[in-house]
């Protein structure tokens, strides 16, 4: 997750439905849903690997020792969503909080505004100042949320995504690929936490789930 590249850098060292297919063949609609779903696959895949690795997890040696794999909803391609991008460009800077002491400077880049489970949702996507600043991620846009399976299934805190800037005024949020901060992890890690005005009103059943660890 890109994101984590940038909390990696604040290591605090004192701290639904089932996605339906059918046998018909395929028109351009399945096509992309049999994309997406490889997509949503390959990202639980990798972050599964990551986990595993001892130079890219996050996990203290005695939970990474005994890991098998992480816990996610289904695949479920009424998850993704194509929002409409208003953009912000007057928006100033703001110190977002996380777990630790640390301040995280952010911009509201725009508001994403979507339909999901037959609600109209409106969500805040940010630039984070210092990543803005490396070549690699000049397009990388965070979107941290948190919904009502919070607490009931998922990490308490809410969960992150990772978007890119896009060429237009819409933009593809995919809910399948959301992932929890890596302090859920490790507590030597320091998460920008999810301001208020990214609450769902409603279930986000894709993506990651709570990580309980197991300990032999």
């Amino acid at each position: 997750m890109k994101y984590f590249l940038m909390a990696m850098l604040f290591l605090v060292l004192s701290c639904k439905q089932d996605k339906k297919y059918h046998d018909e063949a395929q028109n351009d609609t399945e096509f992309i849903q049999t994309d997406a779903l490889k997509d949503i696959v390959d990202f639980q895949k990798k972050m599964n690997e990551d986990f595993k690795d001892p130079e890219t997890s996050p996990l203290p040696d005695k939970y990474r020792t005994t890991f098998e794999a992480l816990d996610f909803f289904q695949p479920d391609t009424n998850y993704i969503v194509k929002a409409k991008l208003v953009r912000t460009p007057e928006a100033l800077p703001f110190l977002m909080p996380t777990t630790t002491d640390r301040k995280s400077e952010e911009t509201v880049y725009g508001i994403a505004h979507f339909t999901l489970n037959g609600k109209p949702h409106q969500l805040e996507i940010y630039q984070n100042k210092e990543l803005m600043q490396e070549e690699e991620y000049r397009d990388y846009l965070f979107l941290p949320f948190t919904d009502l399976t919070n607490g009931e299934g998922t990490y308490m805190g809410g969960r992150y995504l990772d978007l890119s800037i896009p060429e237009g005024d819409t933009i593809v949020l995919d809910f399948n690929l959301a992932y929890n901060p890596y302090c859920v992890y490790n507590k030597k890690y320091s998460c920008p936490l999810v301001p208020s005005v990214n609450a769902l009103d409603t279930r986000i059943l894709a993506g990651i789930k709570d990580f309980k660890p197991i300990i032999k």
